[in-house]
């Protein structure tokens, strides 16, 4: 199915659905406008309304606005991603909580002993990776509703990012996630995505 022939399915309008998907991309250079912190905080206080199993909520951001801690986090990009982190108006260090547990009688209170589900400290862990995952992917829609670009990127040395920022506490970097606006020759063209009927299976 096209996309025009989907464009009735939905409540949005055209140019929401267009900011949020059809014409957002990944960013890779950026214009020199700032992007404050309070700015992504409010983002923050939008998306963390998204689902996660047990309400775990297991994810957590490191904000590296430019100066010394940009300084430090750089090195640990790999490849071209160490220019698109130093010019970035702002990053965001996404983690995940593996403790997150620890919040649960505040986080889901009707279930007195939700804690004890995720004993097992590997199951936590992996538990922690996927919900903070699926709380990323919120993260960067709600970015780009508040108006922004996002660069997200895997290509870091996560053991020294976590070396660096996280010693002594729970949390573990999954994605670096450049923000700010658009820069010249921001992104490449849209890449093929896979169709509906290769993609869903009814049963």
């Amino acid at each position: 199915m096209s996309t025009s022939a989907t464009r009735d399915a939905f409540v949005l309008d055209e140019a929401t659905l267009d900011l949020l998907f059809r014409e957002a991309r990944t960013a890779n250079t950026w214009t020199d406008e700032p992007v404050s912190v309070d700015q992504v905080r409010e983002v923050f206080e939008l998306i963390k309304l998204g689902p996660t199993a047990a309400n775990s909520q297991p994810l957590r951001l490191l904000l590296v606005e430019k100066g010394p801690g940009r300084d430090r986090l750089v090195p640990h990009m790999s490849g071209s991603n160490s220019a698109k982190t130093a010019a970035a108006p702002l990053v965001a260090v996404v983690a995940a909580d593996t403790d997150f547990h620890e919040r649960l009688p505040e986080h889901f209170p009707h279930s007195p002993d939700a804690k004890t589900w995720f004993s097992d400290d590997e199951a936590r862990e992996r538990n922690a990776v996927y919900n903070a995952a699926l709380q990323t992917a919120y993260f960067i829609i709600g970015l780009r509703a508040a108006g922004f670009a996002a660069g997200p990127q895997s290509g870091f040395d996560k053991a020294g990012v976590d070396a660096e920022f996280f010693a002594g506490t729970t949390w573990k970097s999954q994605l670096v996630v450049n923000i700010g606006h658009p820069g010249e020759n921001a992104w490449f063209d849209r890449l093929p995505r896979i169709a509906a009927d290769d993609a869903i299976r009814v049963v």
